[in-house]
Formats: C-alpha cells, structure tokens, sequence
C-alpha cells in the first residue's frame, strides 16, 4: 500500500525502524520492564508483549538487508539524517540579561544596590559604619560585573520585588546568597552579612567560575504566583520548571523484576535486603558471598539478576522538579527538549537540573516553606487586632522572653526546632544569644551529632570544659562557637588569617576539603602550611592546624544558610512567646488537614492555657480564628469551618455570605435562609455533630432529630428521603459528643476520653499528647 501511494503521489518512500531497545538481546529485559510498567506476570498468556525480537536499533547493512529490494527507501532515510543538524555549544553560559544590555544592567545594579543600602544603613542606624558597608558593596559589585551576573541578580531581584509588592510572603534568606551584601542591599535576603560574619566568596568566587545559586523561599500557597509572573514577563517558552527523573535504581529493580518473574514478596524481599545501600548490582555480588551463591545455585535467580542488570539505572518515570525554574533570553526548546504533563499547564524542560548548564541554561530555585505561610497569616491576625504597625523586620533580636521560651525546649510550632531531638538539644544548649541559635541549626546535623561535636559544644558553653583556641590570632574568628570550627566560614577565614589566603581562594580551599581527594589534599597542605611558616607560624603548628580544618571541614556546615533560617526560627519563636494565641491559631490553621499535627497543636495550646472552642455556625469562618472566651474573656482559639469533615468550600462560602445579613437565630432560622444545593443535608448533619449550634441548642441529638422532621423546621431541605441512619435521643451523651468531634474534627475538644485516667496517667509517669 505505501509503495503504491508513494508511486501515486510521486512522494520519496523512507525506511524506518521501530525501536524499543538498542540491542537484540535486550528484548527479554523489554518485556520484563513492559510486566513492571502494565503490573502483569511474564508467564500472563493474555498480556500486552511484542511479538517479535526485532525491535532493537538495527545497523546501516541490516536496514539495507530488510530492504533488499528497495534499498533506494533506506537511502532516502541517510538522505533526511544528513540533512538534519543540530549545534549545541556545550559549556558554554548565556549569561541573563534584564534590560537591554550588559553595561545598562551593571549600571542599573549599581543603582538599586546602592539606594537599598542606604534605605539599610538609615533603617537600622549603621551610619558610623558606612564606609565599611560602602566598601564590601564596591567589591561585590566588581565582582559581579566582572563576572558579567549583573542580569542575574537583577532578574532575582525583579521576581522577589514582585512578590513583597504582591504581599506574597518571602523568605529572609537561603543557602550561601545570605552571605551578599548585594543581595541584601536589593532586598533578595534579609540577613545583614556583615552583622554575622557571612562571606561573599562562600556564595560568589571570582576564582572559581560557577553560576550563583539564589534559591528563594516563598508562601507555599502563593509560590506559582511568581512563576506565572516570570512567565508573563519573558514568554511562556522563555521559561520553564525542570524535569527530575525516577531512577531503577539496585534494590527497587531487583524488587519489581522479581515480582514481575513470579518471585514470592518473601523472596523478593530475602534478596533486596542483602543488596547495600546505594550499591550496584555488580557491586552488590561482589561484596556479598551470598548473592554469589544464590545466582551460581538458582538458574531463576540468576536470571533475575540478568534482566535486573540491564533495566537498572533506566528512568522510571519523569515529574516536576519541587523547585527549579529555568529563565532564558531565547525560547528554551532552541537547546532543550519541553513537554507538559498531562492535566497540567506548566511547561517543563525535560533536562535534569544537572544537564542544563552543560546547554548555558541557567536554574533558579522557587521554593514553597509552609511556615512563611504560618508567619505572614500571624502578622496579619496581630496588625488586625493588636498592633497596625507590626513589623517583624524590626524585632529584636536578643529577647529575653524568646530565649526564656527556648530555654524551656517548648518549641513546639518553631521553625526548624520543633522535633523531639531538637528540643532536647535545645534544652540542653539553653541559647543566650542569636549566634546560638545560628550554631543550632548547624549543630542538628547527623554528622556533628554523631561525632561528639555537640556534647563538646555545649560542655564548652557552659563552663564545663575549657574554650582553648590553637592560636591567639583565631579567637575573634572561632570565639561564638567556643573554640570549635563548626561553619565553611570559618575554614576560609582561617585560612585567610593564617596562610594569607585571599578568600576566594580559601574557598577552593573549603571545596577541596570537602570533597576528600586525598592529591589535591597534599597539594593543599603543603601550600598552606608553607604560606603559614612564611607568616611566622610554627611549622608543626601549621600542619595541626590543617589537620583540625580537614576534620572539621566533614562536619561543617554553610553559615549563611544557618543564620537565615534560625532568622525564621527566631521570629516564629518571638511571635509564640509575645503573640502565642494568634501564632497557634495561624499553625492550627496551616495545618488543618492533619489531625495529627493539629491534635499536638491543640494540646500545645491547652499546655499554654489557650482555650480551643468547638466551630460556631455565627463565629468560625472558613479558617481558624482568635474570639474572646465569653467566661473569661481572654484569648481563645475557635474551629473554622474547613476543619469539619464534609464542610466543603461552596458550603463554607454560602454560610459565610448568608450570615453577612444577620447572624442566625436558631437552626430554623439557618436552614431557611442558606443555599439548599451548596448546604445539604450531609453539610448541616456535619456542623450539628460538631458543635456549630451548640450556642442554640447544646444537645445535638435533638437537633439531628429536627431534620428528621421537615415541619419542625419549615423547610423540606433534604427532599422526600428526609431519614438519618441516626435514630434521635432526647439527650446526647458524652461519649456521643466525643465520638462526633473526633470523627468529624479529627480531635477531641469538648472531652478527652483519657481525663478519666489522667490520676493513673501521672503515678506511671507517661506523658501523652
């Protein structure tokens, strides 16, 4: 038929190739990978399979062999492969440019740094130290320029500008960007680095060519916000998020192969388990007498093993990077590959974030942090009720009362210091002084805690042990950690202070150390020991000196990173001490669909004396809210209406909007005036078990006995089936109430069924939440 049509039409017929695999003997591995993709057994007669082995990439003679009558079709095939081409210039950055040039964007940077620092310096009173912050911004600025990512940073600046003038929540700060006076004149970060002793060359070195790295924390409800901005501004094919890539990695391949061969879960498992973590499979039999065994002793074994070898390290599957996003000055799809997954209308450029410089594309990174979420609807509950003038930018930093609650280990809610292992080492630590809580969260990290770094730690903060310093010349630089390298930082500092390292080169320094090679490290030691004795610095010294840096460079962590997010840490922790109902209120409600999280929540509030009220069908709005407790008229915190199961948007909305006109008087009342087809019957059924009109009626199984009636409530809301499954009482029982809110809230407010043994509970020593 096609040699027909192609005759017809006088149209050049082409020879093609079906492939599904690069080589021949690869199709039984193909067919055990098509089992695991369509969840079928090999042995399954009536599966999906391809019925031929001939779907593997075939050479040049082979195609000629298959159309040895037509060889002019295979011909024609060469004809259109030369005639495609395509360049890629591997390597090779297109630097972003904001404007319209580069000169314009370095000028323009110069600009907006420099009125941002001064709008800092007149903020927070640093005028008699305006000739220091004027001199790191000239040589940032250099730098930058030199460099040619004057566009990139205004490209960061324009997008996070954009969201704080949308009100979209930002965060202070991430990773090593925290570390640039540049950044935090344009307002990307808001931790001064000079204040803490931050290092530009740990986040941009001029020695070390490599594209800055600003990753951006935004409120995790309003992120895709800033991504449909970008895209306005540059094109929807100018940018893109990234692909990131499911991997048959040893273990899963060896499971799903298994599975798919017939293999038991008991013996599937048997095997996997003796594969080590993050091993080959060759590397597995090798190291492991009896995967040997087994594959020399079980021919079904062994060909597992065979068909496992071949499909693993193949990409199972692609998805959407949680974070990065590609901007570039020309349509992506001229260097990358883009698709859009089904159901969705991002684009997204199907190279891993890896690969994408290797084409000069550049990767920015738009997080989503919950608590962002947690603190900006915080702030918002205090300017509406307390104090119009909040500023959280202005808190201070060395509280009292913060460092009280810190103490106490009751950190429940804070940022990065809420899980058991925190608050323990947080209790022990007891912090004093912000820099603590910057040394915390590089404490609380396998490696330190594993090393006997943080029992050193705090036995030095506490006077228990000796704070010593190698030399004199390293106090000021290792004095806030108590004589214990435990920031990047502070390897580079070092380094500098000793040997005379320009920082950018005690930065290649800190990667070196980092990455362990053991010729590099001599290379590395021998200079800075040589520089050392140069400086007048014992040779011996100097060479124990390196040997602390090697160890210590293992465990150290990004100081930068660490200061921005204990910022966030502080300032959730500021907001629970001086704010505690509006800040559990603004965690209850970020965390209203998990009932686990909202019962420790609730018993945190309970634990704070923060009374929690059942919902209120004229009080609760769609999310939880701060009301006066009539009986003692201080703060409590009342149900909104998206916690009660069943309670949707549409329903929640039409109440809402109902109760404008008046609240409702009754339960007659309500079901007379509300939206039947938003409010049901399974709706109202909903906010009567769980206390919504308790403030009419506190025995909720009468007023299910209501709708059982529609005469009682003049209204046949429910049609001609107006029978509940629930037959009514004349009261409602405790256990009743307890049942409702827990299957309906997910938690008990009204009563804890535990109370009755809370005596027994406490001569046993058992603490419960």
């Amino acid at each position: 038929l096609l040699i027909r049509l192609a005759n017809e039409t006088n149209i050049p017929l082409v020879a093609t190739n079906d492939c599904h695999y690069l080589n021949k003997q690869d199709a039984k591995a193909q067919d055990a990978l098509l089992c695991v993709q369509t969840n079928r057994l090999i042995e399954d007669t009536d599966r999906m399979r391809m019925r031929t082995q001939e779907f593997y990439f075939k050479t040049q003679q082979e195609m000629y062999d298959k159309f040895h009558d037509l060889k002019e079709v295979v011909d024609n095939t060469f004809l259109i492969a030369k005639n495609c081409s395509i360049k890629l210039e591997l390597g090779k950055l297109i630097y972003p440019v904001f404007s319209q040039n580069m000169e314009t964007d370095g000028e323009m940077l110069e600009k907006l740094a420099k009125e941002g620092l001064e709008k800092r310096i007149k903020n927070f009173g640093l005028e008699n130290q305006k000739n220091i912050y004027y001199n790191r911004l000239e040589y940032e600025l250099g730098v930058i320029k030199q460099m040619n990512f004057s566009g990139y940073f205004l490209i960061v600046w324009d997008f996070i500008n954009y969201a704080k003038s949308n009100s979209i929540p930002v965060g202070p700060g991430r990773g090593s960007a925290a570390g640039s006076l540049v950044s935090y004149s344009l307002g990307i970060t808001d931790i001064d680095p000079l204040k803490y002793g931050l290092l530009f060359e740990r986040f941009l070195n001029p020695e070390r060519i490599s594209m800055p790295d600003v990753d951006v924390d935004f409120c995790v409800e309003r992120r895709d916000e800033v991504i449909n901005y970008v895209q306005s501004k540059y094109g929807q094919y100018n940018v893109a998020q990234v692909a990131t890539f499911g991997t048959m990695l040893s273990k899963a391949v060896i499971r799903d192969v298994a599975r798919v061969m017939g293999f038991s879960y008991a013996q599937a498992d048997k095997i996997a388990k003796l594969i080590p973590t993050n091993a080959t499979l060759d590397e597995a039999i090798n190291q492991i007498d009896q995967l040997k065994k087994m594959i020399e002793e079980d021919k079904k074994v062994e060909e597992l093993f065979s068909l496992s070898k071949t499909l693993e390290g193949l990409k199972r599957h692609a998805s959407k990077h949680a974070a990065g996003v590609v901007i570039s000055q020309e349509p992506i799809y001229n260097r990358c590959p883009l698709y859009k997954p089904a159901g969705e209308d991002a684009i997204i450029a199907q190279f891993s974030k890896e690969h994408l410089e290797d084409v000069g594309l550049i990767k920015f990174d738009f997080l989503g942090l919950r608590n962002l979420t947690v603190i900006d609807f915080a702030v918002k509950l205090i300017k509406k009720y307390e104090d119009k003038n909040f500023d959280l930018l202005n808190i201070p930093t060395d509280d009292k009362e913060v460092f009280k609650l810190l103490q106490n280990g009751t950190t429940f809610g804070v940022f990065q210091l809420e899980s058991s292992g925190m608050q323990k080492l947080i209790s022990e630590l007891k912090p004093t002084v912000f820099e603590d809580l910057i040394a915390l969260v590089a404490l609380y990290r396998p490696g330190p805690l594993g090393s006997g770094m943080v029992k050193d730690f705090i036995e030095r903060k506490h006077g228990i042990s000796k704070v010593e310093y190698p030399l004199p010349q390293l106090e000021p630089i290792l004095k806030e950690t108590y004589g214990i390298i435990l920031y990047q930082e502070q390897v580079m500092q070092i380094a500098n202070v000793l040997a005379g390292y320009s920082l950018a080169e005690a930065d290649i320094l800190r990667k070196s150390m980092g990455k362990k090679d053991k010729e590099k490290m001599a290379q590395q030691r021998n200079g800075f020991v040589e520089r050392c004795v140069k400086n007048g610095i014992d040779e011996k010294k100097a060479e124990s000196i390196f040997d602390l840096m090697e160890y210590f460079a293992g465990y150290g962590f990004n100081k930068s990173h660490s200061a921005a997010y204990a910022y966030i840490a502080y300032q959730t922790a500021y907001l629970k001490t001086h704010y505690p109902a509006y800040f559990m209120c603004a965690l209850l409600t970020s965390e209203a669909n998990n009932t686990d999280k909202v019962a420790i929540y609730i018993d945190e509030c309970n634990r704070l004396n923060i009374p929690i009220l059942p919902p209120d069908i004229n009080e609760s709005y769609t999310n939880f809210t701060v009301v006066s407790h009539k009986d003692s008229n201080k703060k409590a915190i009342r149900f909104g209406l998206s916690a009660i199961k069943n309670v949707g948007e549409a329903a929640i909305e039409s109440i809402i909007e109902e109760r404008k006109k008046g609240s409702f008087k009754d339960l007659s009342d309500f079901l007379n005036r509300v939206n039947q087809r938003k409010v049901n019957k399974k709706v109202v059924e909903s906010l009567i078990k769980s206390g919504c009109f308790d403030f009419f009626d506190k025995n909720r199984n009468q007023l299910l006995a209501k709708l059982t009636n529609p005469k009682k409530t003049s209204l046949d809301l429910f049609g001609t089936d107006n029978t509940l499954s629930l037959q009514p009482q004349t009261t409602t029982t405790q256990e009743e109430i307890t049942k409702y809110e827990k299957d309906l809230l997910g938690v008990f407010i009204s009563y804890n069924p535990l109370k009755k043994y809370e005596n027994i509970i406490k001569s046993l020593d058992i603490n419960y939440t």
